[in-house]
């Protein structure tokens, strides 16, 4: 079993059955999942994307700066995490909002020792606005915080089951990875679940990253219970 895993999740999934915003549905299911984690004894950091709320590498142009563009990403990851913060207490899960960008009147600050302990007073840890800085994807940022918070691994949630040798949703005879070693996965062009500079910090610090699904049901806990599912790259 994992002691503390930092878990990625993407705007897209937040977004749940609608095409964009946060989908409160999906939000109190993903709770009770956390909630089943915890119980079994893991810490748990969620990294939240921004993307079903707006892409700076998208919209950067025709006017708009992309360290403008960058930020506006940031504030659609803050949005998510106030969002799961509030669903997750209303569901018992004790929780809190920590920023990595100025936002004292809607979330704490970011301080590591905060974190901490927050951490191990049995919170759940929700970390929005990347890691602050422009250029900088939240997978990046997810790598990052899991090895200043001693994770013992990266949870990535994503649409497939794991890491294939081809996009399995256009190849049906897509081969999929129970293991992966991450000089394959960071030169292997085909392989596109996390960006290539996450996947290389996490190479250099030798942190494991699991690439799963975020459902079905208990899928979050059976990870962190150290079950072999998806796809890990050590």
């Amino acid at each position: 079993m994992y002691k503390r895993i930092l878990l990625k999740l993407s705007g897209e999934q937040l977004s749940g059955k609608h095409e964009s915003g946060f989908d409160p549905e999906l939000g109190n299911w993903l709770a009770n999942e956390i909630k089943q984690a915890t119980e079994n004894g893991t810490q748990i950091v969620i990294m939240v994307g921004g993307g079903n709320y707006v892409r700076g590498a998208q919209i950067a142009g025709h006017g708009i700066k992309r360290v403008t563009a960058d930020h506006m990403g940031m504030l659609g990851t803050m949005m998510n995490a106030l969002a799961l913060t509030d669903v997750f207490e209303a569901q018992q899960v004790r929780t809190r909002c920590l920023s990595s960008i100025f936002a004292e009147q809607v979330a704490e600050p970011f301080v590591h020792r905060l974190a901490e302990k927050h951490l191990q007073n049995g919170r759940v840890v929700i970390v929005a606005g990347g890691i602050g800085r422009p250029y900088l994807t939240t997978d990046t940022a997810a790598v990052s915080l899991a090895l200043e918070l001693n994770c013992d691994a990266v949870i990535k949630t994503t649409k497939v089951d794991g890491v294939f040798d081809k996009d399995p949703e256009t190849n049906d005879d897509a081969k999929k990875f129970d293991t992966l070693d991450f000089q394959h996965a960071v030169e292997n062009p085909q392989i596109k679940v996390m960006d290539k500079a996450a996947m290389g910090l996490a190479m250099e610090q030798e942190m494991p990253v699991i690439i799963c699904t975020l459902e079905p049901d208990g899928n979050i806990a059976k990870v962190a219970a150290g079950a072999n599912i998806g796809t890990k790259i050590s």
